[in-house]
């Protein structure tokens, strides 16, 4: 959309705030800038006209607003009500919503197509409000994504400038074009640089039929970022391809491949993922930070009491210790932080994944090859011709290597593994469904953590609220619980992206096989019978130990609503 350019020039002349000399001036400096710039920007440039007074006279020409956005925090809610591109392309960003009025922010109060087009589009009222370019661009990047920036200056932020560049550019050596390709490459790297900013775990790359949508995930939410030009689509699909050693003939079926690379010192892998779909390959890209993973147990969000409980647990000397959950809820953190806490020279660890995502100083891990028939039964069996005191198992996909671990478990090994299951006495029932004898499952198995993950509250923007007494009754509590609470929510800053959340943490469910629960899986009772003995007896349920961190202030009701809603009955 245009600015009304005659009529600005009018007001200005009017109000004495400009000469014809000057506007005179201004207009060869369009024609010397090669239609680059408009007659008002060479105003400004030329310092004839100051922008804030300009701002405040239009303002007041059009009867609106003019509002400071130096320090505004735009609620989620708010940013969602436009996309990146409309945000983009008219120029303007939304900052409230009450009721069925959304109030915009605009640099240009002549535009009044652009509000037009928007009211048309949203189908709600808009109400326009007056604010400089600046703050509404400084709001847009922040807000959603600043793919537009140049990608040195991000490299100069992290210090590494140029090095992603390099680093993909050589990994494309040896195909050809790649200098027709290097501004791929350089928006390839300023992709990934501004997830790592941003500290995304995936990059989802989705061609859409009328455009090429990314999006990064943020503290386990999707958010969606600037997207390239729909036209280079093949180009930045082709380039992944060849970086991660995929065929890049092959459009027709899904490929896996791994990108390294080093950043600001530290390496990180990438793990892409492709999958044709209707309108071309979709790819993902896990961010892998390698030290990232170097944690401590206490940081994984656990209370002293079930902390305790871990470790009196990872002490065992044999037994099946199972991590469940769905993909995606930390299973493999928490592994992870286990066998670090129990690593030492006198004991001798082995691992078999798939993939290995991190490497442990001091462990020895085994990658799963599938395609040569290096499987995880086919691993574990070596692993135990290896002498090992502890055994981590990636992840339990069949009866082969549930029965190979439950036997490593049974003749003095501790193992570690995962299994996909809801909840934590689940995981009882579904190695029986696979075929182990329960009797077998009875004497192997110590212990079982279900976990999920839900987002911090921001600790800078924090503030205590009360629920809503619908979202109370929802969850079952009641007024008391409020009063005994220090219920969090983060109001949201510049901190937290304006989301009031910042970080993940588990919330946990540790089921312990205590004699009265071997008596009841030999007796093959169902996992609704084994879940209300545990409970009995002191197991506490995801949605409880979610609960009593939100009392905490660690995290939101909401939050353990989202993540356990299916857990509870």
């Amino acid at each position: 959309m245009a600015r009304n350019t005659q009529f600005i020039l009018e007001v200005l002349q009017e109000n004495g705030m400009v000469s014809e000399e000057q506007v005179n001036e201004a207009w060869e400096k369009v024609a010397q800038s090669g239609g680059k710039l408009d007659v008002i920007d060479a105003l400004k440039e030329l310092k004839h006209v100051d922008g804030n007074e300009l701002l405040n006279l239009l303002a007041q020409q059009y009867g609106l607003e003019v509002v400071d956005l130096s320090n505004h925090v735009i609620d989620p809610d708010v940013v969602q009500t436009m996309t990146p591109e409309m945000v983009r392309q008219y120029k303007v960003i939304p900052i409230y919503k009450h009721e069925n009025i959304i109030t915009v922010a605009t640099s240009d109060p002549s535009d009044l197509e652009t509000i037009d087009a928007i009211r048309y589009i949203l189908k709600k009222d808009i109400e326009a409000v007056v604010a400089s370019k600046e703050q509404i661009d400084h709001l847009t990047d922040h807000y959603y994504g600043s793919l537009e920036q140049n990608v040195d200056s991000f490299m100069k932020e992290i210090g590494a400038e140029g090095d992603i560049e390099s680093q993909l550019a050589k990994a494309t050596e040896g195909a050809e074009n790649v200098e027709d390709d290097a501004p791929i490459i350089k928006l390839v790297s300023l992709l990934i640089v501004e997830a790592i900013k941003l500290r995304a775990s995936d990059i989802h790359l989705e061609p859409m039929e009328k455009k090429y949508r990314v999006r990064y995930r943020i503290d386990g939410v999707l958010k969606e970022m600037e997207s390239p030009p729909k036209y280079l689509q093949s180009n930045i699909t082709s380039r992944l391809k060849i970086m991660a050693k995929l065929d890049i003939s092959e459009k027709r079926v899904p490929q896996d491949g791994r990108i390294q690379l080093k950043v600001e010192g530290k390496e990180i892998d990438l793990r892409v993922s492709t999958i044709p779909t209707t309108h071309g390959e979709s790819i993902v890209m896990r961010i892998l930070d390698r030290a990232s993973i170097q944690i401590d147990i206490p940081k994984l969000g656990f209370f002293s009491d079930d902390q305790e409980l871990i470790n009196q647990i990872v002490a065992l000397p044999d037994g099946v210790f199972l991590v469940t959950g769905p993909t995606g809820s930390g299973k493999s953190t928490s592994l992870y932080a286990f066998l670090s806490s129990i690593n030492s020279p006198h004991r001798k660890i082995i691992t078999v994944e798939d993939p290995v995502e991190y490497q442990l100083s001091g462990i020895n891990q085994v990658q799963v090859i599938a395609t040569i028939g290096m499987t995880f039964a086919k691993a574990l069996r070596a692993m135990l011709r290896q002498a090992p005191n502890i055994i981590m198992v990636g992840e339990i996909r069949d009866l082969e290597t549930a029965e190979i671990a439950i036997n490593a478990a049974l003749t003095g090994h501790l193992v570690f593994s995962t299994l996909h299951t809801n909840d934590a006495p689940g995981a009882v029932t579904r190695l029986i469904d696979m075929g182990i004898k329960p009797f077998l499952v009875a004497s192997a198995v110590r212990a079982v953590m279900a976990q999920r993950l839900v987002r911090r509250v921001c600790k800078n923007c924090a503030a205590p609220y009360e629920p809503e007494a619908d979202l109370l009754q929802l969850m079952g509590l009641d007024q008391e619980f409020v009063k005994n609470s220090k219920l969090m929510k983060g109001r949201g800053c510049a901190e937290c992206g304006g989301s009031g959340y910042k970080g993940r943490m588990g919330i946990y469910e540790i089921f312990m096989v205590t004699t009265e629960i071997q008596n009841l899986i030999y007796e093959r009772v169902p996992s609704s019978v084994i879940r209300d003995a545990a409970r009995k007896s002191g197991m506490r349920t995801l949605r409880e130990d979610g609960l009593r961190k939100a009392a905490a202030g660690m995290t939101t009701i909401e939050e353990v609503l989202s993540s356990t809603m299916m857990d509870e009955e």
